[in-house]
């Protein structure tokens, strides 16, 4: 979560129009699509995963670990670490959601 992104602008202000600066936040939010995409693919993979290791759908010291990286990444950015805990809490309360379909709320009998 540290990388810089180096094909984004160096400054916000180098774009000229708000039709550059539009045109800069569509191709920002087709990025964040992808990103969302695969990470969407790597949960499909622990709900494979899970039951072998006998991991409900639901770990909340794991969803807790995950808010913890994610707001210091998003104050070491600049961003607001309350916002980014808003989006990743539903984005996670999402994805458990669709594990707990196929693994029940449960998880594996042990």
């Amino acid at each position: 979560m540290t990388d810089q992104p180096t094909d984004l602008p160096a400054d916000p202000d180098s774009l000229a129009t708000m039709r550059d600066l539009r045109a800069e936040i569509d191709r920002l939010d087709a990025e964040i699509v992808a990103l969302l995409a695969r990470r969407a693919r790597l949960i499909e993979r622990a709900i494979e995963l899970k039951p072998g290791e006998g991991l409900p759908a639901r770990i909340d010291s794991r969803v807790d670990e995950v808010l913890a990286k994610v707001r210091a990444a998003a104050e070491a950015r600049g961003l607001s670490p309350a916002l980014a805990e808003t989006l990743w809490r539903e984005m996670m309360e999402f994805f458990i959601s669709r594990e707990e379909e196929v693994l029940g709320k449960e998880g594996p009998a042990r």
